[in-house]
């Protein structure tokens, strides 16, 4: 996996790495989120969009539209479950929206496996 991440936007160090949600440059400190375009087709000019294409923002109502598996958890996120209050975020990895599960707590999901409800 070769994948180059950008250069530092205060001094322009291509000594940058990746801490979790944040790329952080060694040289100068600075931490920043990078921006996930076109992940999963979900994000267009900054606009993030559900599994059927409606826009998405924050305090949404949306549902799950395909069982998920939870790491550490012996039961998954049933098709259908409704999640209240969503916050968008630049995640890791294609995880744009930040919300809290009954039964499970906060996490991140993918828009990619919600529909706007």
């Amino acid at each position: 996996m070769t994948e180059t991440l950008p250069p530092c936007p205060e001094c322009t160090s291509e000594y940058t790495y990746e801490l979790s949600p944040l790329l952080v440059c060694p040289e100068c400190a600075h931490e920043w989120t990078p921006m996930s375009a076109g992940t999963a087709g979900s994000i267009e000019n900054g606009v993030i969009k559900d599994a059927v294409g409606n826009v998405l923002v924050d305090g949404d109502t949306v549902t799950v539209i395909k069982s998920l598996k939870v790491k550490g958890s012996p039961t998954g996120i049933k098709a259908g479950t409704k999640v209240r209050n969503i916050r968008l975020v630049n995640g890791v990895d294609g995880h744009d929206i930040d919300c809290k599960i009954d039964g499970f707590g906060a996490m991140q999901l993918k828009s990619s496996v919600v529909r706007k409800a």
